[in-house]
């Protein structure tokens, strides 16, 4: 089989749906880089605090993502059917979930805000700034949640261009407000980490508006309407439990797994936790273009398999992989060749600046077989309907080999950075092989039911 289809179209449609998002997530990556900056010239401990508190707001953000992705394979896929009462229940049931998820993040956090904090790491004056963080950060478990669920469904339609507009103008919003608010300019009061909360508090309103604003009152490809929220969705229920219920198994346990690493590194001291907040944004800022390609392929794969044609998913499955490769490589050097001048952005002691080093070359290994699985797992397999292989997978790499293995160099054995983040990071090899063997097999393309319960092979 060719390893890239030779079609125009097909790439021009990768384009047109990646390129919006990969420039969302570089958005994104941008907003994480001036805050990890700014508060980084308050001290190592602010930025410690901040980057933790994330942590745990990013499981929350990891379950939503799975969530709105699990949605979004059964919305490409009715879109290629041409099928919008299924697209609206889809939604619907997504945004049914979604509530009762944020609730309870909203809940534990509001009641165990030190807790939380202390899960990551023992210094009481990281515990304490976190925790102040976590409290501001509260109304955005709603906010960031309806607004990032509907993003992803939007994608999957071909309105990349939606988020990615709602990303550029909470952009700004969250880069003045921070800067406002975390040195006290213009007169605001000097917070500090909790600036940083309430600056992306406000982005998160901006999101919200402009994306639930465009869902509900203008889109015309899902055409979901106030008055649907209410629709009965029992009749796609069993579909969504199928299909997406273990994409959302699978993200939070990557979630709750990245969780463990943060704790695991947590433990090794504040030190290594700074290191990796450097590296987590670089790493952020050479994968924008994988993010876009996954989700991409998510979505094109959805709407072929829609439309019927199963030979042409398989051709443009093996495609993807073959880019997830290019592009891994060309991530490698971006963070190889960058990491001097971004670490050199950073006010850090010599140590961390030692331990940032190896982690980024480690990273740099790391992503040339993390975006060839990243694209396989987060989108062409996952496109297929192939969620509940997917997820005996993730589980199995991620917890009985990469956190045990990190959890032994790290706490145990004492290992140099550079070998506990390879072994933290040891699943993106395994998944990557694993997901390869799938693809070839061809039996991650899976039956989904058309709304009005006649089986379909699309």
């Amino acid at each position: 089989m060719q390893l890239l289809v030779r079609d125009k179209k097909f790439y021009k449609t990768l384009v047109a749906f990646a390129l919006p998002i990969s420039l969302q997530s570089l958005i994104t990556v941008g907003v994480n880089m001036a805050d990890n900056v700014m508060l980084g010239q308050l001290g190592e401990g602010d930025m410690s605090a901040a980057t933790l508190a994330n942590n745990f707001i990013t499981i929350y953000q990891i379950m939503c993502m799975g969530l709105g992705m699990g949605a979004s394979v059964l919305v490409s896929r009715f879109f290629g059917m041409k099928d919008k009462s299924g697209m609206k229940k889809a939604v619907n049931i997504m945004f049914r979930l979604e509530f009762i998820i944020a609730s309870l993040f909203a809940l534990s956090t509001a009641l165990f805000p030190r807790t939380i904090m202390g899960m990551y790491v023992k210094d009481a004056s990281v515990i304490a700034a976190g925790a102040a963080y976590l409290l501001v950060s509260i109304p955005c478990y709603y906010l960031n949640g309806f607004a990032l669920t509907t993003s992803l469904v939007l994608r999957s339609v071909g309105k990349a261009n939606v988020p990615l507009i709602s990303s550029i103008f909470s952009f700004f919003v969250n880069i003045f407000f921070n800067w406002l608010f975390i040195f006290g300019n213009l007169g605001a009061p000097r917070l500090g980490v909790t600036g940083a909360a309430l600056g992306t508090l406000i982005a998160r309103i901006v999101e919200f508006v402009i994306t639930m604003g465009f869902l509900l009152f203008v889109d015309t490809n899902i055409s979901l309407r106030f008055k649907d929220l209410f629709m009965k969705v029992s009749d796609l229920i069993g579909d969504y439990i199928r299909i997406s219920v273990p994409v959302l198994v699978s993200d939070t346990l990557l979630g709750l797994g990245n969780t463990a690493v943060a704790i695991i590194m947590g433990h090794i001291g504040t030190t290594f936790v700074a290191a990796n907040a450097i590296t987590m944004v670089t790493y952020s800022l050479a994968t924008v273009v994988i993010q876009g390609i996954s989700q991409a392929s998510c979505a094109i794969t959805g709407i072929t398999l829609g439309e019927g044609d199963i030979e042409k998913a398989q051709k443009q499955g093996v495609t993807f992989a073959t880019l997830g490769f290019l592009i891994g490589g060309i991530g490698c050097g971006i963070i190889y060749f960058l990491r001097g001048p971004i670490i050199s952005c950073y006010k850090i002691e010599e140590e961390t600046v030692s331990l940032a080093y190896d982690l980024m070359v480690a990273l740099a290994i790391v992503i040339w077989f993390q975006a060839a699985n990243s694209i396989l797992t987060k989108g062409t397999l996952r496109g297929g309907g192939d969620t509940k292989f997917l997820m005996v997978f993730d589980i199995l790499f991620l917890w009985v080999v990469s956190i045990p293995l990190g959890i032994l160099t790290g706490l145990v054995w004492h290992w140099s950075g550079f070998w506990v983040y390879m072994m933290l990071k040891l699943d993106q090899f395994l998944k990557c092989f694993v997901c390869l063997i799938r693809l070839k097999s061809g039996k991650w393309i899976k039956k989904i039911k058309v709304s009005n319960n006649t089986e379909s092979e699309r």
